[in-house]
């Protein structure tokens, strides 16, 4: 039997659905799992263990037994957790079928199968009574069910149920209790996520259409490692608030909810993001404490634990306000089943608030569904603006007819605004087209480009009002693109676009280079590294496990990851193994590339990071990897707007830094099949 999966083709810049063996999406679902992520984080652990073995205790000392119901059990960590604590028996559940099946090896071999049921069932299937899958109530309900927004995997649904149909009153549960904090800021980097920003282009300014400005945006959450988002970027206007608790003993409510807290501002300023996180209390008392904070709200940073997989959430307000000094403000979330948003008011109007909370925001200007929100950041990256403007100003003339192949570029409207002839631009979607024309007419530049929702090989002369390109460019950006070279597509238009380009066209950008560096990551490694022995429990069932999906084809690819957010050290230099001139087109046979990454520092190399440059002009070039020259400790900074390709190798290697050692590395770029190929290894000279 096969089963179809999408796959993006970079020949086309579709999302193709491409036939693979029945195995495929069960191996890639636990590939990308990252189970052992958790696994690795010693903290989280430790405080689960000392919440369970508390909890054990209380309600022994009352002379009953312990029943468990550990829901979302994933390796059976923590059920092994309790029975090891002194609980009478534990009900383990786990939805998805492999990670069931793991458990089931992992208490076998750590000897509990008389102590752990392992059932394989979403918890709302689960049945209790002398034929149902529990035998009786659970009396301490064991959960880890928490995404970055805390309810985001369906936490309050799954404890409604649980404490309707499978647990007792009054019963223990770890954790105790969940606290939701926010911190109301001022932060023109992460407001530049959600808004278009105004542009300067020799002098004139591009002003965002009055609809994208009105747009409450889109209504998911932005999660982000904000420890890595430095508090010089923000200006705190409130204290950190916490906005409200669930208790997870008592039974739970999934229904519509709205919390308000009142604060005097602490500073005057745009109030534009709340920033927000949560915290486990593990026992009643709050003694015990599991917290998501980013490292900077610690006295110590570097001693933070370190939490990788929870992250920390970034609201927009609906709309930005200004706020002054020791103003009295209300600050409101609402909640549904699975998701949270806030809004701000003067405290003055807090009761008229409660009355009628606000809906849940939804994108009403297309622009949020068109841009993603590193996407908002590209399009107002001022430096990167500069770039495309320079290089677009020494190729155009008034004579320049331009066609622009990008999916939701501004660069039609600045070769417009910069004198052009004609402009043409190539629109991927409805949405995306109606999105420019909105730009356009905003600044009075309606007419200024015209908009084609047609695909590159379907363009015909007539399209063109019989004019022959000049000028064709692009960023290149395609929503499609998941990994750098993706954006390889612009390639594939250029080439399927010949017979329209004048013989003398410039294409920009002219060509594109794909770079890489051999790195040490500070804890992204986690994510792939066995865990062997967790807590003094067994687990090599799941590392075995994942492995086995790892070699199914994971292990020999790169995967996209936005490396801003995970700090790494270069061990070797970057270098430029692969050059791709556009000013050609696709050639018919594939392009390979051999040679050897030297070890210049010591570290221990878990694999390489890899990305494109786009070189617009023979002097101007933009960057989707390091935005800075790696510093002399190798620690690098990553361009924020793009995912840069990280390939894991099988074992991490310590580096001498000698040069005597170093990755060895093969590229192959397949024109048929717009993709690039690669294997790295350990060698010596």
């Amino acid at each position: 039997m096969k089963t179809f999966c999408g796959r993006a083709n970079p020949t086309t810049g579709a999302l193709d659905w491409v036939e693979e063996s029945e195995e495929y999406d069960y191996h890639q679902e636990i590939a990308r799992s990252c189970y052992a992520d958790m696994l690795h984080d010693h903290d989280r652990n430790e405080k689960y263990y000392q919440g369970i073995r508390a909890a054990v205790s209380r309600i022994k000392a009352r002379g009953e037994r312990v029943v468990v119901l550990d829901i979302g059990t994933g390796t059976g960590l923590l059920s092994m957790m309790a029975a090891t604590a002194g609980a009478d028996f534990c009900y383990a559940v786990e939805v998805f079928k492999p990670m069931a099946e793991a458990a089931q090896c992992i208490v076998k071999k750590n000897n509990f199968s008389d102590k752990i049921k392992i059932i394989n069932k979403h918890s709302s299937d689960v049945t209790v009574g002398p034929d149902g899958d529990m035998q009786e109530k659970a009396n301490l309900l064991i959960t880890e069910l928490f995404d970055t927004e805390l309810i985001g995997e369906g936490a309050l649904p799954s404890y409604e149920h649980a404490h309707q149909n499978l647990v007792t009153a009054g019963c223990e549960a770890v954790p105790h209790r969940a606290t939701v904090y926010a911190q109301l800021v001022e932060s023109e980097l992460l407001w530049s996520w959600a808004q278009l920003q105004p542009a300067e282009v020799e002098g004139a300014r591009l002003v965002p259409p009055p609809a994208v400005g009105r747009c409450a945006g889109a209504h998911s959450v932005c999660d982000v490692q904000l420890s890595q988002v430095s508090p010089s970027s923000f200006t705190p206007l409130s204290p950190l608030c916490a906005m409200f608790s669930v208790d997870f003993s008592k039974p739970v409510s999934s229904a519509f909810q709205s919390h308000s807290t009142s604060f005097v501002a602490r500073a005057g300023g745009r109030a534009q993001v709340v920033l927000s996180w949560w915290d486990l209390d593990m026992d009643p008392s709050g003694t015990i404490v599991c917290s998501m904070a980013p490292t900077w709200t610690y006295p110590q940073p570097a001693k933070a634990p370190w939490r990788d997989h929870w992250m920390q959430s970034v609201y927009f307000l609906p709309a930005e306000r200004q706020v002054a000094e020791r103003e009295e403000l209300s600050l409101t979330v609402c909640h549904d089943d699975y998701s949270l948003w806030y809004s701000l008011q003067p405290h003055s109007l807090q009761d008229a608030q409660a009355a009628t909370p606000p809906p849940r925001p939804c994108c009403t200007c297309q622009a949020h569904l068109v841009w993603t929100r590193p996407r908002f950041g590209e399009l107002n990256d001022r430096r990167r603006t500069g770039s495309y403007v320079a290089a677009l100003r020494s190729v155009l003339s008034e004579d320049s007819v331009c066609l622009s192949v990008s999916d939701g570029s501004l660069l039609p409207v600045f070769a417009h605004m910069l004198g052009a002839k004609k402009v043409f631009s190539l629109e991927n979607s409805r949405m995306s087209k109606q999105v420019i024309e909105e730009v356009l007419e905003a600044n009075s530049k309606k007419g200024g480009v015209e908009l084609l929702e047609i695909r590159p090989e379907q363009l015909t002369s007539q399209d063109l009002r019989g004019e022959q390109i000049s000028v064709l460019m692009g960023e290149p950006y395609f929503s499609t693109s998941l990994l750098p070279w993706h954006s390889l597509f612009f390639w594939y238009c250029r080439t399927a676009l010949a017979g329209l380009l004048r013989p003398t066209a410039t294409i920009l950008p002219c060509s594109a280079s794909l770079h890489v560096v051999a790195v040490e990551f500070q804890d992204l490694w986690r994510i792939r590294a066995p865990c062997g022995i967790c807590e003094g429990f067994d687990v090599t069932p799941m590392d075995e496990m994942v492995q086995r999906s790892l070699d199914f084809r994971e292990s020999r690819e790169a995967e996209p990851h936005p490396l801003w957010e995970y700090p790494c050290r270069a061990l070797t230099h970057p270098t430029e193994v692969m050059t791709f001139d556009f000013t050609q087109c696709v050639p018919q046979e594939p392009i390979s590339s051999q040679g050897l990454l030297p070890f210049i520092r010591t570290g221990r190399c878990h694999g390489v990071a890899l990305w494109m440059d786009y070189h617009l002009t023979d002097d101007v070039t933009v960057s989707g990897g390091l935005t800075q020259p790696i510093r002399e400790q190798g620690d690098c900074e990553w361009s924020r707007h793009r995912k840069q390709g990280v390939y894991f190798l099988r074992s991490a290697w310590d580096s001498l830094g000698d040069g005597r050692t170093g990755v060895s590395y093969s590229f192959t770029f397949e024109p048929s099949l717009g993709d690039v190929r690669m294997d790295f290894s350990i060698t010596g000279h």
